[in-house]
């Protein structure tokens, strides 16, 4: 299975409008890969389970209670789960993983375990067993320093209070930031964490780090210690594939600071100049460059192609977990799913105590077939990809009104959930879940239809004919 070329968002809980925690991720591998959402229950068992992952023989004892997690696996296990992300009924969320590159010069002294733990088993073997964002950072770097791993990646935690960012620079070396509450963060496949302060509450990593980098003469002791510097990479490959991405997210979320697409120093933390909603980190995960010459979507604009999108055919999914505060962790943190390419598809949101799934997102295979609800989204985005600007409109028409029926129907369930129990929230959870993704099929079945009839006079074998005939 190839790594997952993925673009990220994280949002502090002072940036969001409705003081949520966000994190979000697109999942960029195959163009045709079903995934499933799934609910795995609280378990415990009488002695301790052992994981072995089918992907590259990583093996490690887990512990034998697990909490109960929403996650979105692959379709199929022959190489490996890939669950990729989800939130845990102590209301923390992960995402894993923002596959990045490290140079060869810390490789050379840290180079990377091929039996480490990789992206396909991080969610599955640290999100059960976690309680904070903070511990999510720890439980994964205590498994890094002990097994190794066997690539570089950026992690995304987050609970009811803040958002953590991770990142795997070695073999055994890692470091996380703690997002300011007023800001956010948008990363896509480069090590993006700068100025480290060892002594900040705000800053996790591992035991050896600076002794490591000092004594290879990567860093010099009594300076700035600068992560992406050290460990990451800069030229113009990443100017191409990596930084404008980030230049994309961050001049839809802060217009007031001019950047260019190629830049080596856009920060890793900026402000918003507007509060967010959940939305606009879907934008963020849906853009293609609009409005600009870089737009693959519109075939007119010169140089089109010049950089990688954050959004493209190979998402398998796209997601944004939200954590909102004040209310019952069952309703209160939502699994927003977009199957398929975000910028041609619908986030629906999952409530986290949510017991089961609605069937069309527990199916999906190889070959194709219409009752899985990747299917579904993907031939819509498939239809749509031959006359992308014709559909435009429509496409946003859709989208736009499905999410206003989807905020409603989450307003109608937080007023709902006044006054009930553990078990009458884990209900309405379910019940909430299966109308969300009920409104959603609906209206994008009515839309597929829309894309068929209208195509049909839109083929390459068309002619104008003579009406008289």
């Amino acid at each position: 299975m190839t790594r997952s070329s993925c673009t990220s968002i994280l949002i502090g809980k002072g940036a969001s409008a409705d003081g949520s925690v966000m994190i979000g991720r697109n999942e960029d591998s195959k163009a045709a890969w079903p995934k499933h959402v799934v609910v795995h229950p609280e378990e415990t068992r009488d002695s301790a389970p052992t994981f072995t992952s089918k992907d590259n023989g990583f093996t490690m004892v887990l512990p034998a209670h697990a909490l109960k997690y929403t996650a979105t696996p692959e379709w199929t296990d022959q190489y490996g789960l890939f669950e990729e992300a989800g939130i845990n009924s102590a209301g923390v969320a992960m995402s894993a993983t923002e596959s990045a590159y490290a140079n060869p010069r810390v490789l050379a002294f840290d180079p990377f375990v091929e039996n480490g733990i990789i992206e396909e088993a991080m969610v599955t073997v640290v999100l059960p067993y976690v309680r904070s964002a903070r511990d999510g950072v720890l439980r994964l770097g205590k498994i890094v320093a002990q097994h190794g791993t066997g690539e570089a990646n950026g992690i995304l935690f987050a609970d009811h209070d803040e958002a953590w960012y991770m990142e795997v620079g070695s073999g055994h070396h890692w470091v996380a930031q703690r997002i300011p509450d007023d800001c956010y963060a948008v990363v896509a496949n480069q090590l993006a964490i700068q100025r480290v302060l060892p002594d900040s509450p705000d800053f996790l990593y591992d035991d050896g780090l600076f002794d490591f980098a000092a004594t290879h003469h990567l860093w010099e002791r009594g300076t700035s210690f600068n992560f992406r510097r050290i460990f990451g990479t800069t030229g113009p490959f990443d100017h191409t594939y990596n930084t404008a991405r980030v230049w994309d997210g961050q001049r839809r979320l802060s217009p007031s600071r001019k950047s260019e697409p190629t830049d080596d120093d856009l920060p890793f933390c900026l402000q918003p100049d507007q509060p967010l909603f959940v939305d606009d980190a879907f934008s963020v995960l849906s853009a293609h460059f609009e409005e600009t010459a870089f737009d693959p979507a519109d075939r007119s604009a010169a140089h089109n192609r010049r950089f990688r999108p954050i959004s493209l055919a190979r998402t398998q999914e796209a997601h944004v977990l939200q954590l909102r505060p004040d209310l019952p962790y069952e309703i209160a943190d939502l699994h927003w799913t977009a199957m398929g390419v975000a910028a041609q598809s619908q986030f629906v949101p999952f409530f986290a105590g949510t017991t089961t799934t609605p069937a069309d997102y527990q199916r999906g295979e190889l070959p194709a077939s219409l009752d899985s609800a990747y299917w579904q989204y993907k031939l819509a985005g498939v239809l749509m990809d031959a006359h992308f600007k014709y559909f435009a409109n429509d496409l946003n028409n859709v989208q736009q009104a499905t999410h206003a029926k989807l905020l409603a129907n989450i307003d109608k369930t937080d007023a709902a959930s006044v006054g009930l129990d553990k078990a009458g929230l884990a209900e309405l959870a379910t019940a909430a879940t299966a109308d969300s993704a009920g409104i959603a099929k609906a209206a994008w079945q009515a839309f597929t239809m829309k894309l068929l009839v209208a195509s049909t006079d839109l083929s390459p074998l068309n002619f104008t004919t003579d009406p008289n005939l």
